[in-house]
C-alpha cells in the first residue's frame, strides 16, 4: 500500500498525546510500501508542533529530517530543506517551502510584504521583492 500521511497522523506519532492513535498510525505506516508526505503537511506539522505543543525548533527540525531521510518517504526534499533553512534561522518553515515550490513552477523572485521572510531568504541568496 502507498499511503499519503496527513498531518494529524504525524502529530500523533511525534507527540504521542493519544497512545492508541499513535500506535495505530505507526502500524499503518510500518506496513506501507511508500509514504507520501505533501509539502502542506510539513507546513501544518511545523505550525501545530510549535504553537499547539510548544516543541522546540531544534526538535521539530530533527523530526522533519528523520521523516524525509526515510527511504520509504516520498516528499519534495528540496522544499523541506529550504523550509528548514529558513526555520532554523528563526523564520517560518512555510516561507522556504513556498519559494521552492514557486521556483519549481517557474518563478524566480518571491513577491511578499513579509519583511522577516525577505531578510531571511536574502541571507540564503534567494531573490525577494517587497514593493513597499
Amino acid at each position: 500500500m502507498r499511503l499519503i500521511a496527513d498531518t494529524n497522523v504525524l502529530v500523533r506519532i511525534l507527540v504521542e498525546d493519544d497512545l492508541e492513535q499513535a500506535q495505530a498510525a505507526r502500524r499503518a505506516l510500518d506496513a506501507a510500501e511508500t509514504i507520501a508526505i505533501p509539502t502542506p503537511v510539513f507546513c501544518e506539522l511545523v505550525r501545530v508542533l510549535m504553537r499547539g505543543y510548544r516543541v522546540p525548533r531544534a526538535e521539530i527540525a530533527a523530526a522533519l529530517r528523520t521523516l524525509v531521510d526515510s527511504a520509504r518517504v516520498q516528499a519534495d526534499r528540496e522544499a523541506v530543506e529550504l523550509g528548514l533553512a529558513v526555520f532554523e534561522t528563526g523564520g517560518d518553515f512555510a516561507d522556504g517551502a513556498i519559494v521552492r515550490e514557486g521556483a519549481a513552477l517557474g518563478g524566480d523572485v518571491l513577491l511578499t510584504f513579509d519583511l522577516d521572510a525577505k531578510a531571511r531568504l536574502q541571507v540564503l541568496d534567494y531573490p525577494v521583492l517587497c514593493p513597499v
